[in-house]
């Protein structure tokens, strides 16, 4: 049985269901699903099938697997469950993005965000949380003010992007984006074992996945050397280590020269490039001295920029939106460096769905 955690005052046996004493699928690997089908007898196609179902076919449910016999389900629902998330309430902003407000197991929630694409019709990107609240407080982040409650466990990561593609039913989500809740690098080894079955099982692209982080130096060189090649994005918003400590407690720990070291280290793939997001504030970070030394600090690095017009999060922040002047200077001064640098139009914003705003209105 898997060792068991204390949350929320109450005994959480990881993938494993302590009220019903069944092994939930979607915890286990490839390997460790192939093994747990022949313990039960059957023969290792019948794990292929099960896979099919519990992430192709998106089946939250044993009586929904019909190419398994009557006898087969019974067994397993003697035997194992398929963790699901509770959706406690969906929000749809008049721009079409919708926010999902996901239960847990324990009690806990989270919030995954759909976000249509300007491309193709019922065709979206997925944002998808991490971690239960957040650590990091960075100073224009709602979900920071939460605080850390626990990491998420690979299949909680996995489940948000099999719900949402239940709930946009005919619609696709083409693009996933590790920009919810929570540092993803702080949970490393379930985000990259999110990540193996979110490609691999799944079928996504790894072209088609960003993780993004605040700058975890250690975190940026591990996933270098151990994560699957999808995309990385880096949380800059400054451009001295002055400002972004202000902005970005974590650049005390790793500042500047740290981070953009790790960067020029990354290994890139052909063709590839580091995003960096930059959330203008008015009158903090969005000056044309800003601007000019993002473009130093990006030297020989292959990178794009994604400016991003702070969304508030609430009064008592003190926070404002940069100028539309000041943001195409800033984008126009960037771009003439010979770095691609687009502006971000944020969507969700009247549902408290933008860059920033997970958990707003939630404790």
């Amino acid at each position: 049985m898997p060792v068991g955690f204390i949350y929320s005052n109450e005994t959480y046996a990881l993938g494993y269901n302590i009220y019903s004493m069944k092994t939930n699928l979607r915890s286990l690997s490839k390997t460790e699903l192939i093994q747990f089908i022949e313990q039960m007898g059957q023969k290792p196609y019948r794990a292929k099938q099960i896979i099919n179902w519990l992430y192709k076919r998106l089946a939250n449910s044993f009586d929904e697997m019909t190419d398994l016999s009557k006898e087969f389900r019974a067994d397993l629902e003697k035997k194992a469950y398929i963790s699901n998330l509770t959706l406690l309430q969906k929000q749809v902003s008049r721009d079409g993005t919708e926010k999902f407000l996901f239960g847990l197991e324990d009690g806990e929630s989270i919030e995954s965000v759909v976000i249509p694409n300007t491309k193709g019709e019922a065709s979206y990107s997925l944002c998808i949380s991490s971690q239960v609240g957040c650590a990091m407080k960075c100073l224009f982040c709602r979900t920071g003010g939460l605080g850390l409650k626990r990491n998420l466990r690979s299949y909680e990561i996995v489940n948000q992007v099999i719900s949402s593609k239940r709930l946009i039913g005919k619609g696709e989500i083409t693009n996933i984006v590790f920009m919810g809740m929570g540092e993803p690098f702080n949970n490393f080894k379930e985000v990259r074992d999110a990540l193996m079955k979110i490609t691999e099982l799944i079928g996504y692209s790894k072209r088609k996945i960003t993780v993004s982080t605040s700058g975890i130096v250690p975190g940026i060189k591990k996933f270098g050397d151990e994560g699957p090649d999808v995309n990385l994005a880096i949380s800059l918003n400054a451009s001295t280590d002055e400002s972004r400590t202000m902005i970005m407690p974590i650049n005390k720990k790793y500042p500047l020269e740290n981070l953009m070291k790790a960067c020029r280290e990354f290994p890139l793939a052909p063709r590839r490039r580091i995003t960096f997001e930059y959330v203008l504030i008015g009158d903090i970070n969005d000056s044309s001295e800003d601007a000019r030394r993002v473009t130093s600090l990006l030297k020989d690095i292959r990178a794009k920029v994604n400016l991003i017009p702070f969304n508030p999060v609430g009064s008592s922040t003190g926070l404002k939106k940069s100028s539309e002047g000041r943001v195409l200077k800033f984008q126009d001064i960037i771009n003439k460096a010979g770095i691609t640098t687009m502006i971000r139009k944020s969507k969700g914003s009247d549902i408290s769905a933008a860059c920033g705003q997970l958990k707003a209105g939630y404790k």
